[in-house]
C-alpha cells in the first residue's frame, strides 16, 4: 500500500449498537468490482482486488470507514472485457444489478453518514452503477448526503498517461494491459505469472459486434499490450488516483455549493469576514 497508516475500519465491524453513533457525519466508501477473466498472466479477482485497494487508500485519507467489497457484477463484454468466451467470469444481468444496488443504497441510506464515495472497478458495472444512484436519488434517499461515485480509471489524469504510457489505448481497450498489470505487480506480486500477452489491435470504443471473433479482438482475453508492466509503475498509479479522489471529495468539485458540507478534513483559507462597509455608497 501507499502509506504506513492502519487499515481504514471496517462497516461491518461495528456492532448495531454502535454503527449510528460511529457514522453519524462521517464518510463511507464502498468498493465494487466484478469476477471476471483477466488472461493468462492475471487472476479473476482482478477488479475486486483493485476496487478494494483504491476504496482502503481513499478511505484512510479521507478517515472514512469501508464496506466489503461487492463481488459480482455486470457481464464482460467482447469490446471491452474479453466477452464471456473464455472461462471464470461471474455475473449478472444488468437489470438485476440495478436492482441489487439500489437496493442496497437504500438500505444503506438509512445510516446517518455525511458522504457516501462509491469505487468501481469494472468497466461495464459503470451505467447500472450511475443508474441505480439515481433511481435511489429519485426517490429522495440521498437527500442531505453527498455522493461521489466513479471507476478509478475516470480519475486518471491524461497528463499522467500521457508521460508514463506509451500509446495508450483508451481505457475501453486497458482490460489486462499495462495498468491492471502494474497495479497487481504492485498489490499482489503473488497473483501475476510471468507471461506479458500483447494485442496490437485494441478494439474501438462504442461498438457491438456480432458474431464476433475473440481470436481478432483479444489476445486470449487481453485488449491492448502489458510490455512496460512494473510494481513502480502501479505505485504511481494508485498514488495518483487517490489523490485525485481525495482531492475531488474535499473540494466538492462539481457539487451544488448550497447542499456541501463544511465539515472537510483539509479545509482551504478562510476568508475575513466581509467589511459591512463594503459596497455601500459615499
Amino acid at each position: 500500500m501507499t502509506n504506513g497508516h492502519s487499515p481504514a475500519p471496517l462497516l461491518t465491524d461495528l456492532t448495531s449498537a454502535q454503527v449510528a453513533d460511529a457514522v453519524r457525519g462521517r464518510t463511507v466508501v464502498w468498493p465494487i468490482g466484478a469476477i471476471e477473466q483477466h488472461g493468462p498472466h492475471l487472476p479473476l479477482s482482478v477488479d475486486l482486488i483493485l476496487a478494494e485497494a483504491f476504496a482502503g487508500e481513499i478511505a484512510k485519507e479521507l478517515d472514512a470507514f469501508t464496506l466489503p467489497v461487492q463481488a459480482v457484477g455486470a457481464r464482460s463484454l467482447p469490446q471491452s472485457g474479453g466477452g464471456l468466451f473464455f472461462p471464470g467470469t461471474v455475473y449478472v444481468a444488468g437489470d438485476t444489478l440495478v436492482r441489487f444496488l439500489r437496493e442496497t443504497l437504500s438500505a444503506l441510506a438509512a445510516l446517518p453518514f455525511a458522504r457516501l464515495v462509491v469505487v468501481n472497478g469494472h468497466y461495464e458495472n459503470e451505467p447500472f452503477l450511475f443508474e441505480a444512484l439515481d433511481q435511489v436519488r429519485e426517490q429522495g434517499l440521498l437527500d442531505g448526503t453527498e455522493v461521489f461515485a466513479f471507476s478509478w480509471w475516470s480519475l486518471v489524469q491524461d497528463t499522467w498517461t500521457d508521460a508514463e504510457i506509451h500509446e495508450f489505448p483508451g481505457w475501453h481497450a486497458e482490460h489486462a494491459g499495462i495498468t491492471e498489470t502494474s497495479l497487481m505487480l504492485h498489490l499482489r506480486p503473488d497473483l501475476v505469472t510471468d507471461e506479458r500477452p500483447d494485442h496490437d489491435s485494441p478494439p474501438r470504443a462504442g461498438v457491438y459486434l456480432h458474431p464476433v471473433d475473440v481470436g481478432q479482438t483479444t489476445h486470449r482475453g487481453v485488449l491492448s499490450s502489458t510490455s512496460g508492466s512494473s510494481a513502480g509503475l502501479g505505485e504511481k498509479l494508485l498514488r495518483h488516483v487517490v489523490d485525485e479522489a481525495t482531492a475531488l471529495v474535499r473540494e466538492g468539485s462539481g457539487l451544488l455549493f448550497a447542499k456541501t458540507r463544511p465539515d472537510r478534513r483539509r479545509p482551504g483559507p478562510q476568508r475575513p469576514p466581509a467589511d459591512p462597509s463594503e459596497g455601500k455608497q459615499p
